[in-house]
Protein backbone atom coordinates (compact mmCIF):
# COMPACT_ATOMS: atom_id res chain seq x y z
CA UNK A 1 0.00 0.00 0.00
CA UNK A 2 1.32 3.25 -0.58
CA UNK A 3 1.57 6.23 1.40
CA UNK A 4 -1.45 8.14 -0.63
CA UNK A 5 -3.38 5.02 -0.20
CA UNK A 6 -2.90 5.23 3.67
CA UNK A 7 -3.50 8.85 4.29
CA UNK A 8 -7.15 8.20 2.28
CA UNK A 9 -8.44 5.64 4.12
CA UNK A 10 -7.17 7.40 7.55
CA UNK A 11 -8.60 10.70 6.30
CA UNK A 12 -12.49 8.99 5.26
CA UNK A 13 -12.05 6.95 8.94
CA UNK A 14 -11.45 10.51 10.38
CA UNK A 15 -14.18 12.17 8.70
CA UNK A 16 -16.76 9.29 9.93
CA UNK A 17 -15.61 9.40 12.67
CA UNK A 18 -15.76 13.26 13.40
CA UNK A 19 -19.44 13.10 11.89
CA UNK A 20 -20.51 10.55 14.33
CA UNK A 21 -19.13 12.52 17.07
CA UNK A 22 -21.36 15.31 15.95
CA UNK A 23 -24.26 13.02 16.02
CA UNK A 24 -23.59 11.78 19.33
CA UNK A 25 -23.64 14.79 20.87
CA UNK A 26 -27.12 16.19 19.75
CA UNK A 27 -28.39 12.55 19.67
CA UNK A 28 -27.63 12.08 23.26
CA UNK A 29 -28.83 15.10 24.13
CA UNK A 30 -31.91 15.78 22.54
CA UNK A 31 -33.04 12.51 20.42
CA UNK A 32 -31.74 9.43 22.60
CA UNK A 33 -35.35 10.04 23.98
CA UNK A 34 -37.11 9.09 20.81
CA UNK A 35 -35.53 5.52 20.21
CA UNK A 36 -35.95 4.52 23.96
CA UNK A 37 -37.79 6.34 26.05
CA UNK A 38 -35.76 5.09 29.22
CA UNK A 39 -32.83 6.63 28.68
CA UNK A 40 -34.37 10.19 28.44
CA UNK A 41 -33.96 10.13 32.23
CA UNK A 42 -30.29 8.83 31.93
CA UNK A 43 -27.48 10.59 33.75
CA UNK A 44 -24.20 12.17 32.18
CA UNK A 45 -22.41 8.85 33.43
CA UNK A 46 -24.72 6.97 30.67
CA UNK A 47 -24.28 8.98 28.22
CA UNK A 48 -20.58 9.17 28.56
CA UNK A 49 -20.68 5.41 28.36
CA UNK A 50 -22.56 4.97 25.60
CA UNK A 51 -21.37 7.82 23.25
CA UNK A 52 -18.73 5.67 21.84
CA UNK A 53 -20.92 3.30 20.74
CA UNK A 54 -22.78 6.30 19.32
CA UNK A 55 -20.12 7.81 17.60
CA UNK A 56 -19.39 4.28 15.79
CA UNK A 57 -22.77 3.06 15.13
CA UNK A 58 -24.08 6.74 13.88
CA UNK A 59 -25.77 5.60 10.62
CA UNK A 60 -27.60 2.85 12.33
CA UNK A 61 -29.43 5.26 15.01
CA UNK A 62 -29.57 7.71 12.15
CA UNK A 63 -31.83 5.68 9.85
CA UNK A 64 -33.88 4.46 12.89
CA UNK A 65 -34.74 8.00 13.49
CA UNK A 66 -35.09 8.78 10.26
CA UNK A 67 -37.53 5.99 9.65
CA UNK A 68 -39.25 6.87 12.84
CA UNK A 69 -39.17 3.83 14.74
CA UNK A 70 -39.87 4.82 18.19
CA UNK A 71 -38.86 1.88 20.50
CA UNK A 72 -36.34 -0.51 21.06
CA UNK A 73 -36.23 -3.85 19.14
CA UNK A 74 -37.44 -6.53 20.23
CA UNK A 75 -35.30 -9.55 21.11
CA UNK A 76 -35.96 -12.50 19.22
CA UNK A 77 -34.34 -15.39 20.20
CA UNK A 78 -34.42 -19.25 20.11
CA UNK A 79 -36.18 -19.36 23.21
CA UNK A 80 -38.82 -17.03 22.55
CA UNK A 81 -39.28 -18.46 19.20
CA UNK A 82 -39.71 -21.65 20.98
CA UNK A 83 -41.82 -20.11 23.43
CA UNK A 84 -44.22 -18.68 20.57
CA UNK A 85 -44.39 -22.06 19.12
CA UNK A 86 -45.27 -23.84 22.26
CA UNK A 87 -47.82 -21.32 23.33
CA UNK A 88 -49.36 -21.67 19.81
CA UNK A 89 -49.77 -25.33 19.81
CA UNK A 90 -51.21 -25.36 23.23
Amino acid sequence: MNPATARFIVDVIGIYLACGAMFAVVFLWKWVGRLDPLATHGTIGFRVLVSPGVTVLWPLFAIRLLSGISAPPDEWTAHRRAARAAEDAG
